[in-house]
């Protein structure tokens, strides 16, 4: 908005029309020829039809321009906008509290105690400094050597921006032993009194306070009318965010109240003291690798800008702070920030990181691995981006004077000079860390991860080539004992059962048009503590990826998968529980989409059956065996003609048992496995390695550790 905009402007009168509804000064309206084309240019298409949209107007017209679209993630990027500006503050040395308050007629307030936002009259808008930041685009403190030397909000537009896209906002400032406030209603200064509002550019004096206190809180209400219907402010997305921003400032301060339900939830609070490091910290749920590594630095370098309208050459400070660490999983989690700003594409000091990164761990960790010395015969010992980043949690955060984003969402850093700081800092630190720097043994275990990975892909390419011969050759690939279904998609299903003895009945019993069968024999291998070369040499983990027909690990395809569902039948005793425990193990490792998707399932035999008169009961447990022999007892059964039958196998069960019980979709029981199941059943695997595998000092070892009743002295092993 422009300034002075809320003064009425004197009025002329207009003039009567006359009688036949023209005004004497108009002009007659050019006729439009039949074909529709005005005879101005011959397309309708001249001055009058270029537009140009001002102030907020531009905002409003295109919000997808500046906040990156009008759904959930552009009203998100509302508060993100109001929050950064809270973390600057913070960043800068000025504030120690960020409050963000999610309240019941679906307003935001964000609140920080830095110095507040100036509230004087500025000398060319002739309006207040709080005034200009809230209706002018590219209006605030952090252009060129002004309030901030490196901050997360650069092109000004922010919080006019929230302004521009709100039908009402009330800034609240605490300054020089006042708060101070000035509010808007669809982008026209002024003040509220109850309901009512009253135009006008005065920054009003609501109350006295500490000559100490300072600080800013800034309440919008987005305007819906922009937003998608099913566009939400989502709690635990603003929890993650100030979270991060607690991580970026050690010692900040932060809070989240939502007030919207109508009993309110526990207020989200949170501070960090150990920056970077508490993050990867934060970010690492699987068992640690190595230590956590910290590199940073600072250099110096020469940009070309314009100032006061010639282009100079300025020196730039540019400040790296780095921590990592590998865990024991093949994922890797990696988040980026620019001064306070996360830059969830990447850019520049990504590139730099990612570069660095590779060159170090090829040159120094990996340059006498044994593990790799027969690929290196064969040049191919060099590990990839994606071998090196297996299992690596990093957040790497670049601190520069007016960093160049791509883009208003700044999701993505510019700067071309960044890439090579980044990548010097980060080359030689690793360096320093590879050659004794750091834990010798952590250095190892790390050079034997990456090893192992490296092994892995070259292992996953040669079966893909042996799977490409065969095709080739007319071989169909598939498993011997696979009985396949005639028809594959989305509801087809591939059900895995245990040895020959349950695959008769359960091939006989089935659809043959949507259900195949796979028999495995034995246990499937342990697939949470194998390499994958352990993994693809052993018989019946190949037999079910050739089955899926979906490849493995990394390079598995959901979209490519023969069968819509997988389903384990396995039997309802303990060791049925370590084969379902393993299948799952395996499929969470190398399958992993499956899960996700929720396309795994475990069919639920029955433990017991018992036939009285015409009717059949089944129990899947011993208590509630018990609990249906009551009950028959109860109606008027003899105790003694209730006979149970315990199936020691699926293999038990005649034909129409097995369908009845595991295989027809209108009487069977299924447990959808979620990623929950699949974590505990890999915990469960090893717990079955331990107490069930050939390794007696490692079971004993368990058992005096985890037993509250043993004597270790009564043991004779």
């Amino acid at each position: 908005m422009a300034a002075g905009a809320g003064t009425p402007a004197k009025s002329k009168p207009t003039p009567k029309a006359p009688a036949n509804g023209r005004s004497k000064t108009s002009k007659p309206t050019p006729k439009t020829p039949a074909n529709g084309r005005s005879k101005i240019g011959g397309n309708g298409y001249d001055a009058d039809a270029i537009q140009t949209l001002e102030g907020l107007t531009a905002v409003r017209k295109r919000p997808g321009m500046y906040i990156g679209g009008t759904g959930s993630q552009g009203l998100m990027h509302l508060v993100w906008e109001l929050v950064d500006n809270a973390v600057d503050e913070a960043a800068a040395g000025f504030a120690t509290r960020l409050d963000v308050t999610l309240n019941r007629d679906h307003s935001v307030e964000v609140a920080d105690n830095g110095r507040g936002i100036p509230i004087d009259r500025h000398t060319q808008r002739k309006v207040s400094a709080l005034e200009v930041v809230l209706t002018e685009l590219h209006a605030g403190g952090k252009f060129g050597n002004g309030a901030y030397g490196a901050s997360g909000g650069l092109h000004g537009v922010g919080a006019s921006v929230v302004n521009a896209l709100s039908t009402k906002l009330v800034a609240q400032v605490d300054r020089d032993g006042h708060t101070h406030e000035l509010s808007f209603k669809e982008r026209v200064a002024g003040s509220f009194s109850g309901s009512s509002f009253r135009a006008g550019h005065q920054v009003k004096k609501i109350k006295r306070i500490g000559k100490t206190k300072s600080g800013t809180r800034i309440r919008f209400w987005p305007d819906r009318d922009l937003f998608d219907l099913d566009a939400r402010i989502e709690f635990d997305e603003i929890c993650d965010r100030v979270t991060q921003a607690c991580f970026l400032v050690p010692g900040l301060k932060a809070r989240v109240i939502d007030k919207r339900s109508g009993k309110d939830r526990k207020p989200f609070e949170f501070v960090s003291r150990g920056g970077l490091s508490d993050l990867v910290d934060h970010l690492s749920v699987e068992a640690s690798v190595s230590e956590v590594i910290t590199l940073s630095g600072i250099q110096t370098f020469t940009e070309r800008v314009p100032v006061e309208e010639e282009m100079r050459d300025l020196e730039r400070d540019c400040t790296i702070e780095i921590a990592l660490r590998w865990v024991d999983n093949y994922e890797s989690v990696v988040q980026s920030f620019v001064n306070t700003i996360p830059t969830t594409h990447g850019g520049t000091h990504m590139a730099g990181f990612d570069r660095a990164l590779t060159r170090a761990v090829n040159d120094i960790l990996l340059k006498d691995a044994r593990k790799l010395a027969k690929l290196a015969k064969e040049n191919k010992h060099r590990a990839t981006k994606e071998d090196v980043q297996e299992g690596l949690v990093a957040a790497i955060k670049v601190t520069v004077p007016e960093p160049q984003f791509r883009g208003q969402t700044k999701q993505e850093l510019g700067t071309p000079a960044v890439e090579k700081i980044v990548y010097d800092i980060v080359k030689q630190g690793l360096t320093d860390w590879f050659e004794g720097g750091g834990p010798k043994r952590h250095a190892n275990l790390v050079r034997d991860k990456i090893a192992n990975a490296v092994l892995n892909r070259v292992s996953s390419r040669q079966l893909l080539e042996t799977k490409r011969r065969a095709a080739n050759m007319g071989s169909t690939g598939m498993p011997e004992k696979l009985a396949d279904c005639r028809v594959h998609g989305p509801d087809s299903e591939l059900i895995i059962v245990e040895g020959d003895s349950a695959a008769g009945p359960a091939k006989a019993g089935r659809n043959a048009e949507n259900m195949a069968i796979l028999p495995l024999r034995g246990k499937v291998v342990n697939a949470g503590k194998a390499s994958l070369k352990q993994v693809l040499d052993n018989a019946e983990a190949q037999a079910l990826f050739c089955a899926v027909g979906a490849g493995s690990g990394k390079e598995f395809n959901i979209d490519a998968a023969r069968y819509g569902r997988i389903v384990i039948l396995c039997d309802a005793d303990v060791d049925g529980s370590h084969i379902r425990c393993l299948l799952l193990t395996l499929i969470h490792e190398y399958m992993r989409p499956m899960l996700e998707e929720g396309r795994v399932f475990a069919a639920q035999p029955p433990l017991f059956s018992c036939r009285t008169g015409d009717s059949i009961h089944r129990a899947f447990t011993d208590e509630e065996r018990d609990a249906v022999t009551k009950e028959l007892i109860k109606s008027g059964r003899k105790a003694e003609n209730i006979v149970w039958k315990r199936f020691k196998g699926l293999g038990e069960m005649n034909v129409e048992e097995l369908a009845e019980c595991s295989l027809d979709p209108e009487t069977r029981i299924l447990r959808r496995m979620t990623m929950a199941d699949a974590k505990a059943a890999k915990r469960a695997a090893q717990l079955f390695e331990t107490l069930m595998g050939s390794d007696v000092a490692k079971r004993r070892d368990y058992l005096v550790a985890n037993s509250t009743l043993l004597d270790p002295s009564a043991l004779d092993v």
